[in-house]
C-alpha cells in the first residue's frame, strides 16, 4: 500500500492509492476494480496528470462489496444498496438486517475432533469412505493444514450419529437417513420463510432497496421470530413421535404378533393384547410410559404366579385389564 501525499507540516492527509496499491490493500485485482467502476459500484477516482488517484472511501467501498458478495448478494443487488447509501437513504439498517439473517441460528458451538478420536467413537477402525461422506454432508469440515483434524459444526449431530452407530445402525444408513432428513427439513425451512415473508416481512421489504428504518425494524423482527421455527418443529416432532410410536407399539403387540410367556418346558403361548387395553393403559399412565407399564405389569403377574388364570384368549385380555 502506498500513500503518496503528505502536507509540508508533516500532518498526514487522507490516504491516496494508485490502482495497483488499492488492489493490494483490498485483496482484489486491478481488473476487478475497473469492472466495478464500469458498473458504477465505485466512485470515479480523481484524475491527477496521467494517473487515477483513489482514496480511503474507495477502499471502504471495495470492502463493503466483498462483504455483501460473501453473503450471497449479486452485483445488481449490491448496486441498488449502494445507490441508496449514496443518495442519503442509509445503508446501516440494511447491513444490520444482512448481519442478523447471516448470524447464527443456534446457540450450539462448533468443536474440533481428531481422526483418532473419530475412529474411537465409531468402532475403532478407520473408515475413509464414511469420513468422506461426512465431509460431503458438512458434518465434518477439514481443518486447513491439519490432515488429522476436523471441525465439527454441530457436535449434537455427530453425537446422534455415534449413538445410532452404537445401537447397530450402519454408517451408510446413517448418512442416507441424514440426506433424506435434510431435504425434508429444508422444505420446512423454505415454507416457513415464505409464510413469514408473506405475512410479516412484506411490509418492510416490499420496495427495493428498503429504507434504513424499515430494514432496522425487519432486523428486529428476525430476532423475535428466529426461535419460532425451531420451537414449532420441536413441538410437532414430539407430537408425531408420540402418535407413531404408539401405533408401532400396537402393531408389534397385535394378535398376529406372538408375545411369549416363559415356562419350564420352554413352550410359548400367543397372548393378544387388545387395542382397547393399550388405550386404557395410555389413559392411565400417558403414551410415553405404556411400554414400561406393560413390562412391569407382566413381570408382576409372573412373580405372583397368577398367569394360570389366563385360560383362554378372552380371559387373557380381561385379566390384564384388571391388573392395569
Amino acid at each position: 500500500m502506498s500513500g503518496f501525499g503528505q502536507s509540508s507540516a508533516g500532518e498526514h492527509r487522507a490516504a491516496e492509492y494508485r490502482i495497483e496499491d488499492l488492489a493490494h490493500a483490498s485483496g482484489t485485482t486491478v481488473r476487478t476494480i475497473r469492472a466495478y467502476q464500469d458498473r458504477g459500484l465505485l466512485p470515479t477516482p480523481e484524475r491527477r496528470g496521467r494517473a487515477n488517484v483513489y482514496r480511503d472511501t474507495h477502499l471502504a467501498r471495495l470492502r463493503q462489496i466483498a462483504d455483501l458478495l460473501d453473503r450471497g448478494y449479486t452485483l445488481a443487488s449490491i448496486k441498488e444498496l449502494l445507490d441508496a447509501w449514496d443518495t442519503g437513504r442509509g445503508l446501516g439498517g440494511v447491513l444490520g438486517l444482512v448481519a442478523e439473517v447471516h448470524g447464527p441460528w443456534t446457540d450450539e458451538q462448533a468443536d474440533r475432533i481428531t481422526r483418532a478420536e473419530l475412529n474411537s467413537r465409531f468402532g475403532g477402525s478407520p473408515d475413509d469412505d464414511a469420513v468422506a461422506e461426512a465431509v460431503d454432508l458438512g458434518v465434518l469440515e477439514p481443518v486447513p493444514g491439519k490432515d488429522d483434524e476436523f471441525l465439527v459444526p454441530s457436535p449434537q449431530e455427530l453425537a446422534v450419529a455415534v449413538e445410532l452407530y452404537a445401537a447397530g445402525v450402519p454408517l451408510s444408513a446413517i448418512s442416507g437417513h441424514l440426506r433424506e432428513l435434510r431435504g425434508r427439513v429444508e422444505q420446512i425451512a423454505s415454507r416457513f420463510l415464505e409464510f413469514t415473508t408473506e405475512h410479516v416481512f412484506a411490509r418492510y421489504l416490499g420496495h427495493r432497496p428498503p429504507t434504513d428504518t424499515d430494514a432496522t425494524e425487519a432486523a428486529a423482527m428476525v430476532r423475535r421470530l428466529r426461535p419460532l421455527a425451531q420451537q414449532t418443529v420441536d413441538a410437532e416432532l414430539a407430537r408425531a413421535m408420540r402418535m407413531f410410536a404408539t401405533r408401532h407399539l400396537r402393531h408389534h403387540l397385535d394378535a398376529d404378533t406372538p408375545f411369549p410367556s416363559r415356562s419350564a418346558a420352554s413352550t410359548t403361548r400367543q397372548i393378544a393384547l387388545a387395542a382397547r387395553t393399550l388405550d386404557a393403559v395410555q389413559d392411565l399412565v400417558g403414551p410415553d410410559n405404556v411400554p414400561a407399564f406393560i413390562s412391569a405389569a407382566a413381570e408382576r403377574e409372573v412373580q405372583a404366579r397368577t398367569l394360570n388364570a389366563l385360560t383362554s384368549y378372552h380371559s387373557e385380555t380381561r385379566h390384564i385389564d384388571q391388573a392395569d
